[in-house]
């Protein structure tokens, strides 16, 4: 078989549509949400250089690893990697990581999706203006109100779900190609009105004292695993959706190059969003950044509702997130919609509303987590905590740890030389060591260390 494969599902338009794409699939709740309150818990500033120093050193070397299987591949991640392993020679049993990273990315939709169902009622709650002047006590509340109502949380799961279900059955260029093109830069462009307002009506000062200011004394070897972890999982490696961008990815695009790009904007838009939101907290009296999962849909509603314009910004904040959350995940539905296009040999529609479908009813034991099935626990934790917990420190650390291995030690050099063609020699040789000593060691501590601390 040639090293350069024809794929069945199309290509990106260009090199920036990829970019865009894979952007959009980094670019997520992790990045609005986790990031802002992991560093305000982790000291700040010395977070934040040793979360950019793990991007580099683990988050860019496995995602070129992904990208480089996925357009040698041109298919879904499963049959992506079955060309791998079969063109390399290798034990079969190495296609279990195609599949690995297609399940773990159905299920993190499943409930992903009801994460993101909160962020699109919150756009609607912040706008009639029942925030307006509301405490901590009250923004609790009605957070508790939103979570204990399961006919409106399967409402804004369902509606969310048929948003990313217009955008990818419209295939690669039509449906997530213009989606990205459009929805990116959006993104980017509330994000930057969202930073003047924080600049002009927020403390701005305090936000870059904050995240910018060294206190290495603050940051524990517990913080540097949350950094390793932050930046292995904000560029959405080991689930599928890199891999399956990387299927569509022009030939003549140098990998390293333009994976530095998206993890240049996916870095920007977490720092950029730290700013904006401790920017609010801190002229807010009475609100913490180290305030946890919180902050989002408790703490920031009682800042926006106590400042001049606040509300209609607020408004926009939960557009941005729902923007990032949609972005996002289109990439996990589109991996396991390719796979079914190829197994069954049936259309784009019809793959869309199976596994979309399947998502979605998975999705509901998630949102009974929060009410009706409160009290049931598996091995200790509610069903979506147990989903969480399965994905962010089983799956996805397996996943990463066996690609890194896969092309590090087993993928044929024929492969990688045609793939990473217009690399240096030097940088190959970075990124050669790096994917097989540094990257592996990394993940495999963020997976111990991420057990550990769930159940000793």
């Amino acid at each position: 078989m040639g090293l350069q494969q024809k794929g069945m599902h199309g290509a990106w338009a260009s090199r920036w549509t990829f970019i865009m794409a894979a952007t959009g699939s980094a670019v997520g709740l992790g990045n609005m949400w986790k990031f802002p309150y992991v560093a305000g818990s982790n000291g700040g500033g010395a977070f934040v250089l040793t979360y950019l120093g793990c991007i580099l050193l683990i988050g860019v070397p496995v995602m070129m690893a992904e990208v480089l299987i996925g357009r040698h591949g041109r298919q879904s991640p499963i049959n992506s990697m079955r060309e791998a392993v079969t063109d390399s020679g290798a034990n079969s049993r190495w296609q279990v990581v195609g599949w690995l990273g297609v399940l773990a990315g159905m299920l993190i939709l499943s409930f992903y999706s009801v994460i993101a169902g909160w962020a699109l009622d919150y756009i609607f709650l912040i706008s009639s203006g029942d925030l307006q002047g509301i405490n901590g006590a009250a923004a609790s509340a009605k957070f508790s109100e939103l979570l204990s109502d399961p006919s409106r949380l399967i409402m804004w799961q369902s509606i969310f779900m048929v948003l990313c279900v217009i955008v990818v059955v419209g295939g690669v260029k039509k449906g997530l190609g213009i989606a990205v093109e459009t929805l990116m830069p959006l993104l980017f462009l509330m994000l930057l009105l969202l930073l003047v307002f924080s600049i002009l009506k927020g403390n701005f000062s305090a936000a870059v004292s904050f995240l910018f200011s060294f206190d290495f004394d603050a940051l524990t070897w517990r913080g540097v695993l949350e950094a390793m972890g932050q930046a292995f999982f904000t560029l959405s490696i080991g689930m599928g959706a890199i891999m399956a961008y990387g299927a569509y990815m022009p030939q003549n695009a140098n990998i390293g190059k333009t994976i530095l790009i998206v993890a240049l904007f996916d870095s920007s838009v977490a720092i950029i969003s730290g700013l904006i939101i401790f920017s609010i907290v801190f002229a807010t009296p009475g609100i913490e950044p180290t305030e946890g999962p919180g902050l989002m849909f408790i703490s920031l509603p009682v800042a926006f509702g106590s400042m001049p314009g606040g509300l209609l910004i607020g408004a926009i904040f939960f557009v941005l997130v729902s923007i990032a959350a949609w972005s996002s995940a289109i990439s996990l539905l589109e991996p396991c919609v390719a796979w079914l296009m190829e197994a069954k040999n049936i259309g784009r529609a019809r793959a869309n509303i199976v596994i979309a479908g399947t998502a979605w009813v998975l999705g509901l034991g998630s949102v009974f987590s929060f009410n009706i099935w409160a009290d049931y626990k598996i091995a200790g934790f509610t069903f979506f905590d147990f989903l969480d917990f399965l994905t962010a420190n089983i799956m996805l650390p397996i996943s990463g740890l066996l690609i890194t291995l896969f092309v590090g030690f087993v993928l044929k050099k024929d492969v990688i030389n045609f793939e990473m063609e217009g690399t240096s020699k030097e940088v190959l040789a970075l990124w050669q060591v790096t994917i097989r000593y540094i990257a592996p060691v990394a993940i495999a501590v963020v997976f111990v260390m991420g057990v550990y601390d769930k159940f000793f």
